[in-house]
Order: C-alpha cells, then sequence, then structure tokens
C-alpha cells in the first residue's frame, strides 16, 4: 500500500543575465501544469512528465531564445531539480527507488531513479536526429544532468531501440515522470529513511 501526502511543495526562483525562471512544484499533485518555457518541444515534454508523473507543475520562464534553447532548457533542469530536492525535504518514508518502462509506437524507453542524495546520470540513448523541430536534440541530456545534479539523484535513462527522435524523447519524459511518481511515494511500511545510513 503507498499514500501520498499533501505537503511536500516548493517554489524556486532564478534569475540572471541569460534566463528568469519561476517554478513551483507540488509532488502530490494531480497531473497539473501551467508552463511558459518559451521553448515549444520542452514545453510539450514537461507537460508529459507532469501527466504522467501526477506531479502539479507551473513554470514561467524568459530566456535568451533568441539565440538558441540551451540556457532555457539548462536552467529549467536546475531549477525543477531544486524544486524537487526541497519538496522531499527529510525523504522519511519515500520508496527512493523508481522504475518506469514506456512505449512510444516503434520506441521503448527505461528510466530508473534512486533519490539517494548521489547524484549521477546514465544516459544510453541514441537520437536519429539533431533536431525535433527548431530543438536541439543534445539538449536532452543537458536537462536530464542538470535535473540529476541538482535534484542530487541517480537518474539511469536507457533507450533499447527507436527510430523517430520525437518518439524517444517522448518516451524518456514519460518514463521520466513513472518513476519519479514511485520513486516519492510514501510507503507507510518505511520507519524513517530507506537506507542502512539512517540518512540520504
Amino acid at each position: 500500500m503507498t499514500t501520498k501526502t499533501s505537503n511536500r511543495f516548493a517554489t524556486k526562483k532564478r534569475n540572471t543575465n541569460e534566463t528568469k525562471i519561476n517554478l513551483s512544484l507540488n509532488i502530490d499533485g494531480e497531473g497539473q501544469s501551467s508552463l511558459e518555457t518559451g521553448v515549444p518541444f520542452l514545453t510539450h515534454m514537461l507537460d508529459l512528465f507532469t501527466r504522467h508523473g501526477l506531479f502539479d507543475l507551473n513554470i514561467q520562464a524568459d530566456g535568451d531564445t533568441e539565440i538558441d534553447d540551451h540556457h532555457t532548457t539548462e536552467d529549467i533542469g536546475i531549477v525543477l531539480g531544486e524544486a524537487l530536492k526541497e519538496a522531499l525535504g527529510d525523504k522519511k518514508g519515500i520508496r527512493r527507488y523508481g522504475n518506469a518502462f514506456v512505449p512510444m509506437d516503434e520506441a521503448l524507453a527505461q528510466v530508473t531513479v534512486d533519490l539517494s542524495n548521489r547524484p549521477h546520470l546514465e544516459y544510453r540513448v541514441n537520437l536519429p536526429s539533431e533536431k525535433v523541430g527548431t530543438f536541439d536534440t543534445e539538449l536532452v541530456h543537458e536537462f536530464l544532468w542538470k535535473l540529476a545534479l541538482e535534484a542530487r539523484m541517480n537518474l539511469h535513462v536507457n533507450v533499447p531501440y527507436g527510430e523517430n527522435t520525437h518518439h524517444i524523447i517522448e518516451a524518456v519524459f514519460k518514463a521520466l515522470g513513472r518513476a519519479l511518481d514511485e520513486a516519492t511515494q510514501i510507503d507507510p511500511r518505511v520507519k524513517g529513511v530507506p537506507s542502512t545510513k539512517g540518512r540520504l
């Protein structure tokens, strides 16, 4: 049996010469999002992440997208990771680990997370195209690495097969949401934090 609590919420801001970002995250949400990222493809992916993770996510971002999408995508990953870490608090009672397989037509993605306080990204994804629309697909790695770093989590992303770049990335973001939903859930059987060290 798993349950969710109602006060795991964080609001974060990041203002630099390149981006201005306001973000709020409710781990125990209903899959609702309000996203103004200035990067349409990233907005689409974050909407999928939110819906499949059953989080509530609000983002207002203003970045130098007239140059490219790099700074905005990277900084949203940073701020989302910071919000996730803060919203989790002391992590008492969480399941800690999460794993999800998601198919998207011909593509299959697996995302596995450990909310371990040890940041690491293992990214085994072959993207056939360098762009989806105007979005540089190398930014998927950049986003995920900054998310893992700031959330201080182990994040393993594997795509064993797939031909359509949009399908592959979509499957990754859906699986990310589902894996994080599993890892962040409260398990009433867990006393304290799920670690023999006594802390995460």
